[in-house]
């Protein structure tokens, strides 16, 4: 009877264990990023980047070609490579490595390999979302590939950026958010 109880002690504690725990924004938090936002300017440097996985580009990604590590076929760590987004009122700047398919196009020599943006948005869109955050829309110009970029920004001040381009695979970028770069 003993073993019989410790098995079904075992059994619940397994269960309420393996509940997800949410996480709850403070008041502080959702203000903050209110600010941040209604400023628009931030500046987001990406942890992780999200390629869209297609069966050429899962081939490359699990190839002894790519660096070992956290990295696998459908996440890439970026930390330690220089990346950023950084809006300031209706101008953009950014240097995002790109990993994925180009399918067509693109500058002679391979000059465009990341995504740069410098210049000014197009059909910015603010909106509040679910989760206390914010989700950010609008257009802009790397060389001559046009992108439409989704941002999600979250009162922990994480971000969840996706940038479709006309002659790309989309991606998928994390990170952090904040109110601006710290000079170096």
């Amino acid at each position: 009877m003993k073993a019989l109880t410790f098995l079904l002690s075992l059994f619940i504690l397994t269960i309420f264990s393996c509940g997800s725990t949410q996480y709850a924004a403070t008041p502080e938090e959702i203000q903050a990023l209110k600010k941040l936002v209604d400023s628009k300017s931030f500046y987001i440097e990406s942890e992780w980047a999200y390629p869209q996985v297609t069966a050429a580009m899962s081939q490359v990604l699990n190839s002894p070609l790519m660096r070992g590590g956290a990295s696998g076929g459908g996440n890439i760590n970026l930390i330690g490579n220089p990346n950023f987004l950084k809006l300031e009122g209706d101008s953009i700047t950014s240097y995002l490595p790109y990993f994925g398919e180009r399918r067509m196009g693109g500058a002679y020599g391979g000059t465009d390999s990341g995504i740069e943006f410098k210049g000014l948005v197009k059909d910015y869109e603010v909106k509040p979302n679910k989760h206390s955050g914010y989700t950010i829309k609008f257009d802009a110009t790397s060389n001559n590939e046009n992108f439409d970029v989704s941002i999600d920004l979250y009162p922990n001040m994480k971000s969840s950026m996706t940038l479709t381009g006309n002659t790309r695979t989309t991606i998928q970028y994390t990170g952090e958010v904040s109110a601006k770069k710290e000079e170096e």
